[in-house]
């Protein structure tokens, strides 16, 4: 639609044209604080602290000018970048709302997933209510009216000091969400409010539009170069216990089969206030009465799966790769040291299961990546695999697992990621009876009632598949370990919020919880709290495989474990101790990701843990994975 002729434009002095512009200014600057609600730039604080205000306003100022420049309508420009503001507002409040932390700068990366099935998982997150949507529509219809009524603020000639001032402000709009150092002078923690570890104080503070800045050019550069020297340190001050970690005898008989069940958002109840005694997952726990089980920190809240997902495959803490919020979408390597890696060197072959469109978190990639021979993905589950809620049901999952396991023919590794628990937790499950028959605690209420329960529908069905599972590979002739786990808390802040935790602990930094079992026979019960990235090498420990970096996670991590939190957690307490010990292992872990640790392992340690990279015998040695057909 093309605007309709210019209007005739009445010459105004240029003090008043200066003046009109200063007044929009700080209009702009006072309702981005509006919008933003933060202690630290609401439009109180313009007199005591304006740096803070008009920070958090100058992205959006820069794209008003630079609209100026192209439609010379003022009107039309700043409501416009105004608009822009407001969708990320909008956006944010989702994020908040759902997973209680607010926009940081990897968010972004999400964009690129829209087409890859993110717009089916994010989407479900969208308000419900009309009212969002026709005030869109309004906004579009006022900004149509706005390009076709607004009498042009600027002349048309002459031209080059419009065009020259609305480049320079798109240089700078450009150097700005680029990242250029220079910016880093203004958005950084002296000139403005800045906690590392809390995304939402930061954005209280210094405000929403000012942290993503200030995360964007303090953090959005590579971690750290590792320094050799202090993981040579770390590794030489536990040599006598790695080294009996390595010696331990094998597994006698054949090499067992391995089945990882990642569940989505699975935690105890029990830890929960008003479930202390309830018995929702009573598969759970007679497995943990013959196995290894315990509490597991995890790095993500309410969402995130893949970062837990990549420790859990890895033995990677991505608390020492502080830029890496989101591993599958961020790492660019081809071969990433692994877990699978480390399994197919010892004749595994490795397989992902996930009922999910597979460029999600661009697994396809990743998972060729990190060493999978195949990726069972959405399209290769039979018609029977049937949704429950919003999602494919855990019983497909379990089908599918077995169907995977064969009888004869190498070891094989299954990791199978389930999704029918997922939020948000408000779609009606294919039993709403059964959900409604769930009991909640008197407190909860409304909204936070029906999610609840229905989050609790979900997660029974995961306990009744684990069980199920365990039943059939009880029943196998081959050997089989079977691993179960949460990947987070799942996103239910105003449920954590109303009735807390029995130990009293934050959200963000509560654990969830795992098991480790042999099926077939009853093993004497242990409780061990770990990490997600301690996982890999407990689980290589009962199978009897050694592996020098796997073995050093169990030596050096259980004094680390419960430093695994969401990044906006609070920090946990550290003595000097564990400050060196943590900072050592973070050398450790860069190393070991570029590729370069094993050099500084003893050869001797060397020898009894096989290259990361060696290809397997039973398949190519470039780790592809291909969907099963």
């Amino acid at each position: 639609m093309n605007p309709s002729p210019d209007r005739p434009v009445r010459l105004r002095p240029a003090w008043q044209k200066a003046l009109a512009l200063a007044v929009m200014v700080l209009a702009f600057t006072l309702l981005t604080g509006t919008i933003d609600g933060g202690v630290g730039v609401v439009p109180g604080r313009l007199l005591d602290q304006p740096t803070y205000v008009f920070a958090n306003a100058l992205p959006g100022l820069l794209l008003a000018f630079t609209l100026l420049a192209l439609t010379r309508r003022a009107l039309l420009s700043f409501g416009l970048a105004l608009a822009a503001e407001g969708l990320v507002y909008a956006v944010n409040r989702l994020k908040v709302d759902n997973l209680g932390t607010p926009l940081i700068p990897a968010d972004f990366h999400m964009l690129g997933q829209l087409d890859k099935g993110g717009m089916h998982v994010l989407g479900a997150y969208l308000p419900h209510s009309p009212w969002p949507y026709l005030a869109i529509v309004a906004a579009i219809a006022l900004v149509v009216a706005l390009w076709r009524l607004e009498p042009p603020f600027l002349a048309r000639r002459p031209r080059p000091p419009r065009i020259t001032a609305g480049a320079v402000c798109f240089v700078l709009l450009a150097t700005l969400l680029a990242g250029t150092p220079a910016w880093a002078k203004l958005y950084n923690g002296r000139m403005l409010w800045l906690e590392p570890w809390s995304a939402s104080s930061t954005a209280t503070h210094s405000g929403l539009v000012s942290s993503l800045m200030i995360y964007h050019l303090q953090y959005g550069k590579h971690d750290r170069k590792p320094d050799p020297s202090a993981a040579r340190e770390l590794i030489g001050r536990n040599d006598d216990a790695l080294r009996q970690e390595l010696q331990t005898p094998a597994t006698e008989g054949a090499q067992p089969d391995i089945v990882v069940v990642q569940s989505e958002s699975f935690f105890d109840p029990r830890i929960l206030k008003g479930y202390q005694h309830a018995d929702l997952t009573p598969n759970l726990d007679r497995l943990a009465r013959h196995g290894i089980s315990g509490a597991l920190h995890v790095p993500t809240f309410g969402g995130g799966t893949i970062r837990t997902e990549f420790e859990v495959l890895t033995g990677l803490s991505l608390r020492y790769f502080r830029n890496l919020q989101f591993p599958y979408l961020q790492l660019n390597a081809k071969v990433v040291p692994s877990l699978v890696r480390t399994l197919r060197a010892h004749g595994y072959e490795t397989v992902a299961i996930h009922g999910n469109d597979p460029s999600f978190w661009n697994r396809t990639s990743a998972f060729k990546a990190i060493g999978f021979d195949r990726f069972v993905s959405q399209s290769s589950f039979p018609p029977s695999a049937t949704n429950d809620g919003q999602y494919m049901a855990d019983r497909g999952m379990t089908d599918e697992i077995l169907t995977q396991l064969k009888d004869s023919g190498p070891p094989q590794f299954l990791f199978a990621i389930s999704i029918e628990a997922h939020g948000p937790y408000d779609t009606v499950p294919a039993d709403p009876a059964a959900r409604d028959a769930i009991p909640v605690p008197a407190g909860i209420t409304g909204k936070d009632k029906l999610e609840l329960q229905n989050y609790l529908y979900h997660i029974g069905h995961a306990d009744q598949e684990l069980g199920r599972l365990a039943a059939a590979l009880a029943r196998r002739d081959r050997p089989t370990l079977l691993m179960f786990y949460g990947d987070h808390l799942p996103a239910l802040s105003g449920v954590f919020q109303t009735d807390g935790f029995v130990d009293g602990g934050d959200m963000l930094g509560e654990p969830g919880t795992w098991l480790l079992v042999d099926p077939r026979k009853a093993m004497k019960p242990q409780h061990v709290d770990t990490a997600s990235w301690m996982l890999p090498g407990r689980l290589l420990q009962a199978a009897g495989i050694h592996d020098a970096y796997f073995a050093l996670t169990q030596v050096v991590g259980p004094d680390l474990a419960a430093l695994t939190r969401a990044p906006d957690a609070p920090p946990p307490p550290e003595d000097a101790q564990e400050r060196q010990t943590d900072h050592e292992m973070s050398d450790v872990a860069l190393l070991r990701l570029d590729g370069k640790l094993e050099a500084l392992l003893p050869q001797q340690q060397l020898a009894t843990s096989p290259a990361t990279n060696a290809p397997p015998p039973h398949g190519p040695s470039d780790g592809s994975v291909g969907a099963t057909q």
